[in-house]
Formats: C-alpha cells, structure tokens, sequence
C-alpha cells in the first residue's frame, strides 16, 4: 500500500550550508550605495573635474578668491540654465537666450546711462522687456504651432539686430554702482569689518543645518510608510561630506569678500525654481508634456497655456541674466550674450535632462553649469587656449548625451 503521505523533503546541505538563498545584508546595502552612486553621477562627476583640476593647477582652483570668481563669472549662465531645462524638459528648445540677454543689456544701458533713469526702474523695465519678448516667441511656439526650434532661431537673429541698433555698433556705460552690484556686489561687513566675514560663515552654518534637518525627515518619512532607505553609515557619510563641502565653500567665501550677490539670486531662484517644479501642479504638467503630450492633452492638461508660460519665463531669465553680465562688465556692447545659448543648453544636458523632454532637474541644470564652469576656469588657469576649451566642452557634452541614451536604452532593455 502506498503511504499517501509522501516524504517530507529536507533542505541539502553542502559543506555545512544551506542551498536555499538567504537574505544577504551586505549585498543588500551594497546595492543600496551602488544605486545613489547612480542617481547621483552628476555630483561624482563634478567632485572629479574639482579634483582634477585641483591637482593640475596646483591647488589654485580652491583658492578662496577663484571660488568666489567662479560664481560670479558663471553667474548668467546658471540663471540662464535654470530657465533652458524647465523648456527642454517640456520638449522645446531655445536658441534665442543669448541675443535676448545682448538685447536686454542694451536696452538696460539706454535707460540708466543714457536717459538717466533710476537704477531699480532700468532693471525693473528691462526685467520687463525680457518678458515681452517671451510673449512674443511663446505665442508663436504656443498658438500658432510653429516649431520652437524654428521661432528661437528666428529669435536668435532677431534681437541681436534689434541689440546692434540700440546699441548702434558702439558700447555704452558706466553704469551706477546699485546697478554694478547686480553682477559684482558682495554681502560682506555687515557685523563690522572681520578678516573673515561672520554673516559668511553662519549663512554657511545654517544651510548645513536646513540640509541636515531635511534629510532626517525624509528618511523618517520614507520608513514611516515602509519603503526602503539607504543603509544608516552610508546616510551619515553623505551627510557628512556633503556638510563639508557647504563649510569649505562658505569659509571660503567669507575669506574673499563674502557672499556675492550673483550668489544670492540664484539660491532665490534655486529655491523658487525647485518648489515650482517638484510641488505644483505648473511643473508637473511640464513633466507630463515632455513625456508624453498627446496623453497630457488627453488627460486635459492646457498644453498650449503651459507652453507659453515658459517662454515668457524663459525671456524674464534671460533678460535677468543680461542684466547681470552687464552689470559684471560695466558695460553693454554688441557681442555681449555670444554663445550663451550653447553654454546653457549644454548645462542642462550634461545636468541630466533628455533629449526627448520629460527629464531633467534644476539642481542638475546649475551641476551641469558648474561643471562647464570649472572646465572653463581650470583650463584658463593651465593657460589652455580657447579652441582647446571649446573642443573639450563639446566633447564633454556628446558624452553627456551618449550616456543618456545608453541609459535609456539599458533600461529600455534594448
């Protein structure tokens, strides 16, 4: 008779261990360390440029005083990055950035040097400029349909003959100095004269606090609803090198001159910018257009209205960073705002944003402009020329690119 009870089977041993997988905690938070290390290549990448340059400038890259150029210098093409990559996260691109801010500059230098007019009114009205020449390139993108590839270059051409007539083939300054600060202020002295700045250094202090609280947070809220979370040293050792890095910046800084004002405005804008499109329903319809636009319009997303809106966006930023070039100058000439489109762009993609739209961050847009700054200023320090920099920046940005679509393609699984 058979047993109707069959055997029960007991796990093989071999060598002592058991077959059958077990949870593994080391591998597990390998895994873990690996995947940020992933999400957060940008960073990686510009620690190594930092490093490297570093190393070959014999230290002069970290120089309080260079640090401090660095952020002033790059200034315009940070505000200008952060306005590239919300445009081609939804899927457009725009050309026009450089001569718009050429534009705006000239327009700026007529009101403040030769009409006489305040300083505030001057960036007020210019600020106001950038915005009409939004209106004008979003309504063509927007309403009428017609490529915004095709409507930027038209731009493009447009405002730097409107800036060659403002300007008349001549350069016009000297601009108050309320309005220089724009582009070569600093917050320094404010306690009293201290060879190294005190407001520097607890601005510094509390933004290594903000981080360090909001970090806390979102772990305790990622295990409050059960989801997974880096390893705890791992945590502690971002924080701390992240914490570092805010210090050494801010000592440095508060050694030079203190914080510049180009800094100021783009830690408002960050900030604004950052909540925009992380937390409002604006930026994520941008998200969701660059994806996918038929279903956006499908899920009855005005398409059309957001399209616009970040032209018009896009020209107060350029006009913005007119003003701050300018303001850095002392001056509005005729070649002011060449190339500012392909720094920007290459900002954004090299930051992470896709080719196809849909992708992209402003914290990974102002990395990105970062990088092109060090690369810029580095190879200046090494006395490289500038058809070597310009080589090794459009090399840089093909990679950037090409390892975008190598990414979406693994994960595509093609």
């Amino acid at each position: 008779m058979s047993n109707p009870n069959p055997p029960i089977l007991e796990e093989t041993h071999v060598g002592g261990g058991n077959v059958n997988p077990v949870e593994n905690t080391f591998t597990d938070r390998l895994s873990h360390v690996l995947a940020d290390l992933g999400k957060n290549g940008i960073f990686i990448a510009l620690i190594a440029v930092v490093v490297l340059f570093s190393i070959l400038t014999n230290g002069i890259l970290l120089r309080p005083q260079n640090i401090s150029n660095l952020v002033v210098q790059n200034g315009y093409i940070l505000v200008l990055a952060i306005g590239m990559v919300m445009v081609i996260i939804a899927g457009h691109i725009d050309l026009s950035v450089g001569s718009v801010a050429a534009f705006v500059g000239a327009c700026s230098g007529v009101f403040a040097v030769q009409w006489g007019l305040p300083w505030w009114l001057s960036v007020i009205l210019s600020l106001g400029i950038g915005a009409l020449v939004g209106v004008w390139q979003g309504f063509w993108v927007a309403f009428v349909g017609i490529p915004a590839f095709i409507v930027t270059l038209a731009g493009m051409l447009i405002f730097r003959g409107l800036a060659l007539v403002v300007l008349g083939n001549a350069n016009i300054g000297s601009f108050p100095a309320e309005y220089r600060a724009l582009g070569n202020g600093f917050l320094s002295d404010v306690f009293g004269d201290f060879e190294i700045d005190p407001l520097t250094l607890g601005v510094g202090a509390l933004a290594i606090v903000i981080l360090i609280v909001q970090q806390v947070r979102t772990r305790r809220g990622r295990q409050k609803y059960g989801q997974d979370v880096e390893p705890m040293a791992w945590f502690i050792t971002k924080l701390v090198l992240v914490s570092a890095a805010i210090g050494f910046f801010a000592y440095s800084l508060a050694s030079y001159k203190g914080i510049p004002v180009t800094l100021i405005i783009l830690a408002v804008l960050v900030l604004v910018y950052g909540i925009v499109m992380n937390r409002t329903v604006f930026g994520r319809h941008i998200y969701a257009i660059g994806g996918n636009r038929h279903a956006a319009e499908l899920s009855g997303i005005k398409t059309r209205r957001v399209d616009f809106w970040l032209f018009v966006n896009m020209g107060v930023l350029a006009a913005l960073a007119g003003l701050i070039f300018t303001a850095r100058l002392n001056l509005a000439g005729p070649k002011a705002g060449d190339g500012f489109e392909l720094e920007a762009i290459s900002a954004a993609f090299i930051g992470g944003a896709a080719v196809q739209g849909g992708v992209g961050t402003i914290g990974g847009a102002i990395v990105g402009g970062l990088i092109i700054g060090v690369l810029n200023n580095g190879m200046s320090i090494l006395g490289i020329g500038i058809e070597w920099q310009q080589a090794v920046k459009g090399l840089v940005l093909l990679l950037a690119v090409a390892f975008d679509v190598y990414n979406k393609r693994r994960s595509g699984g093609q």
